[in-house]
């Protein structure tokens, strides 16, 4: 029995010692060796605060670093520092702010262009270290980019180069894991030259308007040269006349003209400040109303004058337009034909008219109610617009004058003067006719009738009667 009790001892203290060696071994750290000489360059993509990416961001090249973050770049770039030393070339703030084109500028911002604006932030970083110290000076050497296209570097050790960018600035940065090189200028690869080139080229032939046929000259029979284009703020090809809106314009709805389609000016705002300025000055509340309200000739005043016509408004004043009857207002279209006859398709000021009625003593004035003229003269030392007693004095001079609009306050209502009715013109012309068929005798056919009267035969001949 003892014999039984002794043998199972070293069985029971085995047991026990394996027990407390593994309870030692979980205690310890597992490969404490391999955890503490880990190094920071493996492919885990962990970077340190000492790293080049970090000091790119945060160094002076504010620009190129904007575009590293808009181009969602820094996974790729922690990895590629993560492996490897690299060399960036990082442009100057200049070169990217004035330097460069706007238009490319905004080709590479535009979201549907970020594998173009990747490409371009790839191709100024190359996966080896190359510091000022190591650079090629007897012959240019190609390397490699992270946009798989090649670089050149090429100089001497006064003068370095990177393809055509000047390097201002070697060793600008320097960090254990890599280099940076300020130079003068954006560097862009091709692929991303062309890219830029085929969408510009595609805008400017979206942006052609379609043409018509060729016109044959039938005199010459040979092609009719097409007009030169306009350049921006000349006056518009057409008359004001064809540009007009084709009858009355009753509001709320306007009647739009023939327009060029090309606006240089802004003419709904221009036309809003003019009555705004109207209604500020006091006392051409009336016309203001018409305007607006009653009409929409502010509307067909704005679309020509934003085709690059010119308007100069003769605007009675509230006491002139409470003159008007309600006969006179109220005949179709009797509101636009009053206003037209007081908008003059020329920009003048009250010193222009002024000199120019001085200087002619009576001036025509071409209007939009055709074929209508106004009529100005001098008249105690101020202009005066109409004939007889329904004319009108220049009465607040220059109300608003922009250079496209100009208001000149007059104190009545200006009417185009009455034409002759045919039927008073025939009876005149009849009589003229009349008078000019009356026969007429000769000198000798005179002195016959008088001998036949001396002996009493005159009578008996028509012609001396």
């Amino acid at each position: 029995m003892y014999s039984q009790i002794y043998g199972g001892a070293p069985t029971i203290l085995s047991l026990v010692l394996l027990i407390s060696a593994a309870g030692v071994s979980s205690a310890l750290p597992e490969n404490p060796v391999s955890r503490s000489t880990l190094p920071s360059g493996s492919g885990s993509g962990q970077i340190n605060s000492n790293s080049v990416l970090v000091a790119l961001l945060d160094s002076h090249y504010t620009e190129l670093a904007e575009l590293v973050e808009k181009a969602l770049l820094l996974q790729t770039l922690e990895d590629a520092v993560g492996r490897h030393n690299v060399t960036i070339f990082a442009p100057r703030n200049e070169a990217l702010e004035r330097d460069l084109d706007p238009e490319f500028k905004r080709f590479l911002l535009e979201p549907r262009n970020l594998k173009s604006l990747q490409t371009l932030i790839l191709f100024h970083v190359i996966p080896t270290r190359i510091g000022s110290d190591s650079w090629p000076t007897s012959e240019p050497a190609r390397h490699r980019t992270l946009a798989a296209d090649p670089l050149h570097l090429s100089g001497s050790r006064e003068a370095k180069r990177v393809d055509l960018a000047a390097v201002v600035h070697p060793d600008s940065v320097v960090r254990p894991d890599g280099v940076i090189h300020g130079i003068e200028r954006l560097l862009v690869p091709r692929s991303v030259q062309e890219d830029f080139n085929r969408r510009r080229s595609l805008a400017s032939i979206s942006a052609i308007l379609p043409t018509g046929a060729p016109e044959v000259d039938p005199r010459t029979h040979r092609l009719k040269k097409p007009a030169p284009p306009a350049p921006a703020g000349s006056p518009p090809a057409l008359p004001i006349y064809d540009a007009m809106a084709p009858g009355p314009s009753l509001a709320p709805a306007p009647a739009p003209g023939p327009g060029s389609g090309k606006h240089w000016f802004d003419g709904e705002s221009q036309v809003k400040d003019f009555i705004q300025t109207l209604l500020l000055y006091g006392g051409y509340n009336e016309l203001a109303d018409i305007l607006v309200n009653l009409t929409s000739l502010a509307t067909e005043m704005g679309r020509l004058v934003s085709e690059g016509y010119v308007l100069t408004v003769l605007a009675p004043n509230d006491d002139a337009m409470a003159k008007l009857t309600a006969d006179q207002l109220s005949e179709p279209g009797a509101p636009e034909q009053i206003v037209y006859y007081h908008l003059v398709p020329e920009y003048q000021t009250e010193e222009s008219m002024y000199n120019a009625v001085r200087r002619f003593g009576k001036v025509r004035y071409d209007t939009l109610r055709l074929p209508h003229k106004v009529v100005a003269r001098e008249a105690d030392g101020s202009v005066k617009f109409g004939q007889g007693e329904g004319s009108a004095y220049l009465f607040d001079p220059d109300i608003y004058t922009d250079g496209r609009i100009s208001v000149q306050g007059i104190d009545a209502v200006l009417f185009p003067p009455e034409e002759e009715t045919p039927a008073a013109v025939a009876p005149t012309a009849a009589r003229k006719t009349v008078k000019a068929a009356k026969p007429r005798r000769g000198k000798l056919l005179e002195l016959g009738c008088q001998m036949l009267g001396a002996f009493g035969q005159r009578a008996h001949f028509t012609t001396c009667q």
